[in-house]
């Protein structure tokens, strides 16, 4: 019954929220409309947010007319700064989204109040411990953009739209709603956008499943992380899994992430909050982390999960610091200028805990190149910090239909051997795209964990007979796929072409005499 009500919420959320991208999207391209989209939900979010938690304490004391949205600012002003310290931020209740959606129609400065509000609720966290956490997230929602209008009245309009749509979503009191109602939202927005926009997009989103498979790798034997790190993390999408799969009160010091892009970046920070996570459990950081990484001197990570940009361009050895970074450095090598994937897993590596695993999606070249790549890659084996090599199936992703793999790293491995497992059959066909199943996820986290050997599909395999494949890691080097071509007897097909022959001689002669007979009878 439960679940039942948990996909009828979802697919009536999910059916709002497609009506509300086909109304606006006509004055606003894709992908921006999105970030107005997720801002007003993030707007509405944090406003119920705050008045739940304000209102469930003033119940509890015995005050349960009270409302905090009905409260006048001045009286509201008195709670601010204890708000700031617990939940991050503050908002007056003339400017809660209930309240300002309330007056909206009829205030023909509504991009002027929004800006401010917007403004306000940053500011409210300004030189406080959750600073960071606040700083630009409404940056990407320009309310004087003429993307929504190119007048003032029109963009008005656009506004008013957007706010009743969002104020209609189905969210229930978020404390309740048997989906993770906002979050789920969010999701659905990023999956719509990626499969539409495909590169220009969702360029580097990961399917659901994917990030399943990945967060899982991570976990095997364990109910519980310190945190999880993911160094190119995007809107975070890989990191809330491990909420969703453990419990956020499970991973113990929270989500830390480094994401280069500004608007993947605020969208990140919008996801945590959309997602219930408090500001002093996420640490997401801005900039470039292969140049300038950030989280170097926290804790290792126990759990570190990622789908970096594939064969991007990077400083490498035109950076003479680079080689003397303690991330790259033990490998006497850097990797490519054209390629920085297996920088990203040096980097990672050098995040992790002893006693943590890393998965990351790697594109195939990696596995097999020579050069700088192959010295990684030996060092990498050498040092026996290779757990397993997955290949995935092709088309997984949107955007790209080459077939990826999964690197699985830990520092502390019993046996000096390396995992293999050829996944590239585990999936069902969904229109253009594939997708693994609960199934196929299941049937490779088994083989994950046997790690024993399965005709076709995993293989243990020492690491000195990597070495003598010269450090080759595709996994079709070590797991023999099945020749599923029907096998031929050539003798009896020999004796079988003779039969037929023969055979035709015998009617060849039936023939002639008929003919013949038919000539006689002329």
């Amino acid at each position: 019954m439960e679940n039942n009500r948990k996909e009828q919420e979802r697919a009536e959320l999910h059916r709002t929220i497609w009506n509300m991208a086909n109304d606006l999207r006509g004055s606003v391209d894709g992908w921006d409309f999105k970030q107005y989209v997720l801002g007003m939900l993030f707007y509405r979010y944090i406003s119920e947010n705050i008045t739940a938690y304000i209102n469930v304490g003033e119940w509890e004391a015995g005050n349960t007319e009270f409302d905090y949205a009905k409260l006048s600012d001045e009286e509201a002003e008195q709670a601010r700064e204890d708000l700031v310290k617990t939940k991050g931020f503050f908002i007056l209740p003339s400017e809660l989204f209930e309240n300002v959606r309330a007056r909206a129609k009829d205030d023909e400065n509504l991009n002027e109040t929004l800006e401010q509000i917007f403004s306000n609720i940053e500011a409210s966290a300004q030189g406080t411990e959750s600073e960071d956490n606040f700083k630009g997230l409404f940056d990407d929602i320009d309310v004087n953009s003429n993307k929504l209008g190119n007048t003032v009245v029109k963009r008005n309009e656009k506004l008013v739209k957007l706010m009743n749509s969002v104020g209609e979503m189905k969210l229930g009191d978020y404390k309740d709603n048997t989906i993770d109602a906002f979050g789920d939202a969010y999701e659905f927005l990023m999956g719509m956008y990626a499969s539409n926009a495909g590169k220009s997009g969702g360029e580097y989103y990961t399917p659901q499943e994917v990030s399943e498979l990945l967060t899982h790798l991570t976990l095997v034997g364990k109910t519980e992380v310190n945190k999880v790190y993911d160094p190119a993390c995007g809107s975070g999408s890989l990191l809330l899994k491990f909420a969703k799969i453990l419990g956020k009160e499970n991973v113990r010091q929270g989500f830390f992430g480094q994401e280069i892009n500004i608007t993947t970046y605020n969208l990140c920070r919008i996801n945590m909050f959309l997602h219930d996570i408090d500001y002093d459990k996420f640490d997401i950081a801005l900039g470039d982390t292969l140049t300038d990484p950030q989280h170097w001197d926290d804790e290792p990570f126990e759990a570190i999960v990622s789908n970096p940009p594939y064969s991007i361009k990077w400083k490498g050895d035109n950076d003479p610091i680079l080689i003397n970074d303690p991330r790259f450095s033990p490998a006497g090598v850097l990797a490519p200028k054209s390629k920085a994937d297996l920088a990203f897993i040096m980097h990672s590596l050098s995040w992790l805990a002893t006693n943590g695993t890393a998965a990351i999606v790697c594109f195939p070249g990696v596995m097999y190149r020579g050069g700088a790549e192959k010295k990684i890659r030996q060092y990498l084996i050498d040092n026996n910090y290779i757990d397993c090599i997955i290949q995935l199936p092709d088309n997984l992703f949107y955007g790209t239909s080459i077939a990826t793999c999964i690197m699985v790293l830990k520092k502390s491995k019993s046996e000096n051997s390396t995992l293999f497992i050829d996944a590239s059959k585990e999936f069902v066909k969904v229109t253009n795209n594939n997708k693994l199943t609960q199934e196929n996820i299941e049937t490779i986290l088994n083989a994950f964990k046997d790690r024993k050997d399965i005709e076709h599909f995993a293989r243990l395999v020492p690491n000195s007979e990597i070495a003598e494949q010269d450090y080759n890691l595709s996994v079709s080097t070590y797991v023999e796929q099945e020749d599923t071509r029907e096998k031929i007897d050539i003798v009896a097909l020999n004796a079988e072409i003779e039969k037929i022959v023969a055979r035709e001689q015998i009617l060849r002669e039936e023939i002639d005499k008929i003919i013949a007979e038919i000539e006689v009878g002329k």
